[in-house]
């Protein structure tokens, strides 16, 4: 099996460790990663904000950089739905728009196998338990697009919950959005502080250490409001956690 990282924009310009955890944990079961170096954005900021047109050759560059693959992995549930929910949308737009089915027909073999992290671990590799150590007390933030578009359900948890040392506590509230959403969070600040504030509140009346979500925007919103708050909490991405093991470097 061919597989490859889509490590989305988030994650190359803020948060490198998070495709490292990647990495390192797919390794760890026995997968080689290729890391594609000319990927690019996938087109979500462009589609989300009304630029359908604009998001179609980032759509292209997509299908021609990861096409020859098996398999593509992404730690970011929002770029993952991306793929694989809005890309036969902008096909059949476009379609619809009289413009032919060459999109549509790009598109359509990255589709299917393009696979948020934790549905690779847990469709295709067929594993819960990944060897992972984490002596913390982590509560679990579903993201709205993992949530409601992947329909990721308990593979996070069932993941956390097998890693040695990790306590998981509930976070009460846990599938109301935090309030991120992209540009949601610049068209409607305050909106989305009030969000993020009642999400991180709930949090930290779990007295979990760690908040825990497999989207790193989200953690950077949250993350933004913790410190706003002065919490205790840290975001960690579900990935890191996952790579973790006895007598690595702390996370």
């Amino acid at each position: 099996m061919r597989v490859a990282l889509f490590l989305t924009c988030v994650n190359d310009t803020l948060y490198p460790d998070t495709g490292r955890a990647v990495v390192a944990l797919l390794t760890r079961l026995g997968v080689e990663v290729d890391f594609p170096t000319a990927q690019t954005c996938c087109g979500q900021p462009h589609y989300n904000t009304g630029y359908r047109h604009e998001a179609e050759p980032l759509a292209r560059r997509f299908a021609e950089v990861f096409g020859a693959y098996d398999a593509i992995v992404t730690p970011s549930g929002s770029c993952g739905a991306m793929v694989r929910e809005l890309y036969p949308r902008m096909g059949e737009r476009a379609r619809a728009e009289g413009r032919g089915d060459t999109l549509a027909t790009a598109l359509a073999p990255v589709v299917p196998k393009t696979y948020e992290l934790t549905e690779f671990l847990v469709d295709v590799l067929g594993v819960t338990d990944v060897g992972a150590y984490f002596p913390h007390t982590v509560t679990y933030h579903p993201t709205c697009h993992g949530l409601r578009m992947l329909g990721l359900g308990d593979r996070p948890r069932r993941l956390l919950e097998a890693v040695e040392g990790l306590e998981l506590v509930e976070l009460p509230g846990a599938e109301e959005c935090c309030g991120f959403g992209g540009t949601f969070a610049v068209k409607n600040a305050d909106v989305s502080a009030a969000m993020g504030a009642d999400k991180v509140r709930n949090a930290a009346s779990t007295g979990a250490e760690v908040l825990c979500a497999a989207d790193n925007s989200c953690l950077m919103h949250l993350g933004g409001t913790m410190a706003r708050l002065r919490t205790d909490l840290r975001p960690v991405h579900l990935a890191e956690i996952l790579a973790s093991v006895k007598g690595g470097a702390a996370v």
